[in-house]
């Protein structure tokens, strides 16, 4: 098989970061602005306001259980065949690219089915029976995203797939196509037919279709990889290895909803016991402001997750050749990179919140809305330096093919801190404690993160690339 990969070991680390790298994060972000545009347009269409900001926070976290699966499948496939072109070994590669794409395509059906199951346990468990409006803008909303889901969890697995083919722009492109087409058509649907929460989720899925068909047309022609119908016979042997690898990305995303359930339900109950919110016309408030601002969260963490998983592609060829020192440079820069991206945010959060909850239909509500959402923005996301290297930590161990050491510092950050001090620290600051749970749990991480830097470092820094392979045991 023809080899195209070569020159991710001859070319600078910091020329290949920036071309991988910024392509993968314009998909995130466009990947995350699905949502976060349907929100916008929502929250301006004055007969959904609020209440649909707080149907859109319902099921936003569902539609993350998806894109964990996805990103889970896509990100350890991605992983796996750049360390297998490192050691050109083309035959594997191929298999492993095939066998993620039938993963996919049951994945994508099989939590389809489960979701219109189940939809209104599901619906309650995320907080959506704060009131009876959000209760029904959340349903209808809910049943159309979950019909596309398929198409979504395709397009989002196969995009890092492409990305470790060595094709980083269309992989961008594929994403804004579909992402352009909900831009265009959610005010058409919103605004001018007034097909409220439905017409968002439609020309939402629509986008969705749009790059899943891009992504498959990709597969059909490949560069470095060739995929042929053998490709797509199962092999247990190559699932075994790829999944684990994708094991953070699954965690950091599945313990993202976990954290938004329990944030969620500590929401409405601490929200009810206050004076103003447990008044019933403003009790969906405190659950449409923490959406919002976890919306810029994500935004912020997509750049982060863009920056790092731009790296894996050049990190696993790379460490299959045995060049560690270039493995080692590029970590050096994508931590400076990061906490540059995190400075960056916590800037923005901290001296424009009223700018930011002013996008979200701000103007249309009440004073008790933006006084929450402002206090909101800076206590929630004030350690935002330490998430971003966190992050990007993370997911480079992973591009190693340390699958162990970072799922176990994902699970501890996302679970454990994330999930438990949402529970807990509300018993003493009551609303408040749901917002202070993000930077504590961000700094008691960095903690760890900081000790697995400093090893990793050291690790890469080793002479003998005959030590390579245990890198990734």
């Amino acid at each position: 098989m023809e080899q195209t990969n070569a020159f991710l070991k001859e070319e600078p680390v910091g020329r290949l970061m920036r071309k991988y790298a910024l392509p993968c994060i314009i998909s995130l972000l466009v990947a995350a602005l699905y949502n976060i545009v349907d929100q916008v347009f929502i929250a301006n269409a004055g007969y959904l306001g609020s209440y649909g900001n707080a149907a859109n926070t319902v099921v936003f976290p569902l539609t993350v259980v998806a894109l964990a699966i996805a990103v889970m499948i896509g990100d350890g496939a991605c992983a796996h065949v750049s360390i297998l072109l490192g050691r050109k070994n083309g035959s594997d590669a191929s298999g492993t690219v095939g066998n993620a794409v039938l993963l996919t395509v049951v994945s994508g059906l099989a939590v389809t089915g489960v979701y219109l199951a189940f939809s209104k346990g599901i619906l309650t468990m995320f907080g959506g029976t704060v009131n009876e409006e959000t209760y029904r803008q959340a349903k209808e909303y809910f049943f159309w995203i979950t019909v596309g889901l398929p198409f979504y969890m395709f397009g989002q697995a196969m995009n890092p797939i492409i990305r470790s083919d060595g094709s980083p722009r269309f992989a961008m492109a594929s994403t804004l196509a579909g992402a352009a087409f909900n831009l265009v058509f959610d005010p058409i649907l919103i605004y001018g037919m007034k097909w409220g929460m439905m017409g968002a989720a439609i020309a939402t899925v629509a986008g969705q279709i749009i790059t899943a068909i891009l992504s498959l047309w990709y597969l059909g022609h490949m560069k470095a990889v060739k995929i042929r119908r053998p490709s797509f016979r199962p092999r247990w042997d190559l699932i075994r290895k790829f999944l684990p690898l994708g094991l953070t990305s699954l965690l950091s995303q599945i313990a993202l909803v976990a954290a938004m359930a329990a944030i969620n339900n500590m929401i409405r109950k601490y929200g009810a016991l206050d004076p103003v919110f447990g008044q019933d016309r403003y009790a969906q408030i405190p659950m449409a402001v923490v959406g919002i601002v976890m919306k810029f969260f994500q935004i912020v963490i997509s750049i982060a997750v863009g920056l790092a998983a731009g790296c894996i592609p050049i990190t696993g060829y790379n460490i299959g050749a045995g060049r560690k020192d270039r493995a080692r440079e590029l970590f050096l820069l994508l931590l400076r990179a990061e906490a540059i991206v995190g400075f960056t945010a916590l800037l923005i959060v901290e001296l424009m919140p009223g700018k930011l909850i002013g996008i979200f239909g701000a103007g249309d509500e009440s004073v008790h809305y933006t006084e929450f959402a402002v206090r909101s923005f800076r206590i929630y996301l004030c350690m935002m330096v330490f998430a971003t290297v966190n992050k990007g930590t993370f997911i480079f161990l992973q591009s190693l093919g340390k699958a162990l050491a970072s799922t176990m510092i994902s699970l501890i950050r996302e679970v454990v801190f994330g999930v438990g001090f949402a529970l807990v620290l509300p018993l003493f600051f009551g609303l408040d404690g749901v917002l202070y749970s993000m930077p504590v749990s961000d700094v008691l991480t960095f903690l760890i993160a900081a000790v697995v830097i400093r090893r990793t470092l050291r690790e890469l820094s080793a002479s003998p690339t005959e030590e390579n392979d245990a890198m990734f045991q």
